[in-house]
């Protein structure tokens, strides 16, 4: 039986993005989510950069979340995050590394910023289990904040060298000389000083006094002066164009028509990150019980300032003071062009079982639905990203309409 839900599921996700207890990055999410009328997240599970950037070009335009596996990409480089960073920055979309993290504090810490994933560097979302304990939220934050911070940090070093001088007051400055009062490399001709003569206890040739007194009292003296700037900046947290959302969500139609407008307003994500708890799983027989599920929410209601939802099969705010979002995967529809609703389709053989999105979104308060290889293998990936948007709108849409 589901949960009892708060109002969340009954609120348009622009009124929603107005809380100020929300984190910025939810907000944010919310907003986009407004703006471009998706609330569908692809899992990008793929297995080379090029084909990932290809997905990601592809069905862009038509998602609010795209979600990677990194570790089963073969090729997996700076390039791939370079390349998914600038698809999703153009396409406005936020990246989400299904990780699934889960083990103690110093563990998860460098599998989320070190390695080569390095996967707080890139990536604004990602996820894990709570059955360490919910002392792996806070161990996660931490990570995020410090590497966060170093991502904003710049060190410059300049290094000048020059020759003491004595300056018209008698102190000594630093610069370059003007051309050398002596030949620093004299012919035989030009100096005595630097003939070799023979010692009269060996037969080593050496500087004669009068050469090494020369030397000495015409060394120069070199002095290196290395300036070092360390700056640091912060990315401020994006407008929030409340009333063009409104007007957005209140649009007929798929395409608003000032999207550009309200995207270049909403502008660019906040510097943040955000983390997802495994509360619940599609599989079947899985062992993620009803008393699991509650510690997540628990944790999560400890730590909301990180925690911005759930990956769930069912809205899961039940206090009057949730306001988390939710991911459901296992979505999926026959690709013969019916929308599924009502149906549950058959799984994959291997455990996993589907469901439509518009009754995912609608029936089941779900904020997200998570769709894989009904979009990845699909003949045309762009035309049915959109398919699955369009179903998952108006699952949305009833939900809300239901409930006023």
């Amino acid at each position: 039986m589901a949960p009892k839900q708060n109002s969340t599921s009954s609120t348009s996700f622009p009124v929603r993005a107005e809380s100020e207890s929300l984190p910025a990055l939810t907000s944010y999410l919310l907003s986009l989510i407004s703006i471009k009328h998706s609330n569908l997240c692809v899992s990008a599970d793929v297995h080379s950069t090029s084909i990932l950037l290809k997905l990601a070009e592809e069905i862009g335009d038509s998602i609010c979340v795209l979600k990677t596996h990194a570790d089963i990409i073969d090729d997996f480089s700076d390039r791939t995050i370079k390349g998914l960073q600038e698809i999703a920055k153009r396409k406005n979309f936020l990246i989400f590394e299904d990780r699934k993290l889960g083990d103690i504090g110093n563990t998860v810490q460098s599998q989320y910023t070190r390695g080569p994933l390095r996967i707080a560097t890139w990536a604004h979302l990602t996820n894990a289990h709570i059955f360490p304990g919910p002392a792996i939220i806070p161990a996660l934050q931490s990570a995020a904040s410090s590497t966060l911070i170093s991502l904003n940090q710049s060190v410059s070093t300049e290094i000048s060298t020059g020759t003491p001088r004595t300056s018209l007051d008698g102190l000594s400055t630093t610069g370059t000389d003007p051309e050398p009062d002596v030949d620093p490399f004299p012919s035989s001709s030009s100096s005595a000083a630097f003939q070799m003569r023979p010692s009269s206890s060996n037969t080593q040739n050496t500087l004669s006094p009068m050469a090494a007194e020369f030397d000495m009292s015409h060394r120069r003296s070199s002095v290196v002066t290395a300036t070092t700037t360390i700056s640091q900046t912060f990315e401020p947290c994006p407008p929030n164009p409340a009333t063009l959302q409104r007007s957005l969500s209140s649009s007929s139609g798929d395409t608003p028509p000032d999207r550009a407008t309200a995207l270049k307003e909403l502008g660019p994500p906040p510097h943040a990150r955000g983390l997802l708890l495994l509360a619940q799983m599609s599989s079947e027989n899985n062992l993620l019980n009803a008393e699991y599920t509650n510690a997540c929410v628990s944790a999560a209601r400890a730590h909301k300032d990180f925690v911005l939802g759930f990956i769930a099969q069912e809205n899961l705010n039940a206090d009057k003071k949730d306001e988390f979002l939710v991911f459901t995967p296992g979505v999926g529809f026959p690709p013969d062009g019916k929308d599924g609703v009502g149906a549950k389709n058959k799984g994959d053989g291997l455990g996993q079982q589907w469901r439509g999105p518009r009754e995912v979104v609608r029936d089941e308060g779900a904020d997200i639905v998570i769709v894989g290889r009904g979009i990845v293998n699909a003949r045309d990936r762009a035309s049915e990203a959109e398919r699955y948007r369009r179903e998952a709108w108006k699952g949305y849409e009833e939900r809300i309409e239901r409930k006023k």
